[in-house]
Parts: C-alpha cells; structure tokens; sequence
C-alpha cells in the first residue's frame, strides 16, 4: 500500500481527477487540473479549457473556468463555475477522494445538485440513483450516508458557506490567475 501512496500534490502542480462508479468501471476523467491548495483532509483545484474524457471515449474540453473542492470527510464534490453572469455550482454526491500517484480518484454515486446562479437549486439524476443502487446492490449504509451528507451540503448552499461564499470564489481564482501569471 505504502507504493501506491502519493505525496499531496503542491500549489501549482497539475494532477488528473477520475471518477469511477460503484462497480469499479472508470466513468470521466478529468486531465490538467490546477492544484490551489492542499490541506490534511481537502485539495481546492481549478479546471480551465480542460480535456474531460467520458467512460465510452467520447472527449470534450470545458467552457470556463471551475474552482474545485474535494474533501476527504464529506461525501461530496463542488464545482464552482464562474460564468460571466456570475457564478453556478455542480455538485456530485461521491465518496470522499482518495490521491494515489496516477490521479485524485472518488466514486460518483449519480445524485448531483446544481445552484443557479439565482441561487435556485435543482436534484438531479435521483432516476439514475435508484436505478445504479438496484443494479449494483449499494448497500444501505451508502443510502444512509448520502441522505446524511446531502443535508449537510444543502446547509453549506444555504448558509453560503465555504465554496458557495462569492468570497472564497474570488480568492481562489484569484489565486489561480496569480499562478498562471507567473508560470508564464
């Protein structure tokens, strides 16, 4: 286990995000991902014009930047997308992350969340939910779970806390265009 482990990457480091599902089978892959910061338990990153590659092949490139929030104690994800009328947010229930030396690696389990950037929040895939929980027999404690940290994400969105402060937008990209300028 020990020579799979990785270093956390640093400020400034490229790394790869992969999503598997529940069976195992890998379902997007993320490539070029911007790290901003890296803590004990979360790594912020931030994606612009990046190449996402779909389990069937398929390949496409991102429209705009993204701030990215990953922790390792919550059961899901945050994508910021800062658009140019403000700022609208994905979010994907999915295990906590997991970093090896290949790439930042978490289990999307389907349920997704997107605010608006009216602030209006939207459920989705829940059919795809219900579906994937039956043909892959999740087990009740990851219903239980995602149930629990649903909540906890409604609250975040709710009290704008974290990822959903225009504040902590602001600074990261901020952050990311500071980086970028000085690579240069």
């Amino acid at each position: 286990m020990a020579k799979d482990a990785a270093r956390n990457p640093r400020e400034g480091d490229f790394i790869t995000i992969k999503s598997y599902k529940h069976d195992g089978h890998l379902h997007r892959t993320w490539r070029d991902t911007m790290v901003l910061k890296t803590s004990e338990n979360s790594i912020i990153g931030l994606n612009d014009h990046t190449l996402v590659t779909e389990d069937d092949g398929r390949r496409w490139v991102t429209h705009e930047p993204a701030l990215l929030y990953f922790h390792k104690k919550y059961w899901f994800n945050i994508i910021a997308m800062i658009r140019g009328d403000g700022v609208s947010y994905y979010c994907n229930l999915a295990s906590p992350y997991v970093m090896d030396k290949e790439a930042l690696k978490y289990i999307d389990y389907d349920l997704d969340i997107k605010v608006l950037t009216n602030g209006t929040k939207h459920l989705l895939d829940a059919d795809e939910y219900v579906d994937h929980s039956q043909l892959w027999h999740y087990p009740p404690e990851i219903d239980e779970i995602l149930q629990a940290h649903t909540k906890i994400l409604i609250k975040m969105i709710n009290d704008h806390a974290g990822p959903f402060s225009q504040d902590y937008v602001d600074l990261w990209y901020s952050r990311y265009k500071s980086l970028v300028k000085h690579k240069m």
